[in-house]
């Protein structure tokens, strides 16, 4: 897989998110080309986007901030964990309780609770800026 694409009101903000849970900003653009309203299929289209990588440089995810035409929220920005539709982003933690502990301060709110599945995993969900779902699991043993 490429990269995971999601579609944001605050793109800085956003950013601001993702680079501090350790993905990298490899850069922002404006595309507003003909083959992107084609692709999309949109008549026309507009839209920021920026480039982050995960630590290990394997993944991306993409953030877009569209002008034109102007995103659409289709359910409530809190939508719960069954949600249909792109559910949640999974990042490997080495330090799980303290990655919580980093966000509790910046007033990110965990979805349920830091749990131990067996003796695999501690595991947890949280709601990032814009409702964004962000899981991570640290392997055990």
């Amino acid at each position: 897989m490429e990269n995971v694409g999601i579609v944001v009101e605050d793109l800085p903000g956003v950013i601001e998110f993702f680079t501090e849970l350790g993905l990298e900003l490899e850069g922002e653009a404006t595309v507003d080309q003909d083959w992107a309203a084609r692709v999309c299929g949109f008549d026309e289209v507009r839209c920021d986007i920026a480039m982050l990588r995960t630590p290990d440089g394997n993944g991306r995810v993409e953030l877009m901030r569209y002008r034109t035409p102007t995103a659409v929220r289709t359910g409530p920005v809190n939508a719960p964990a069954n949600t249909l539709g792109l559910h949640r982003v999974l990042f490997a933690a080495d330090d799980i309780e303290g990655v919580v502990a980093g966000l509790g301060s910046r007033g990110v709110e965990l979805l349920g609770e830091l749990t131990r599945i067996e003796d695999s995993y501690l595991f947890c969900y949280v709601r990032g800026p814009e409702g964004i779902i962000v899981a991570f699991a640290e392997k055990l043993g």
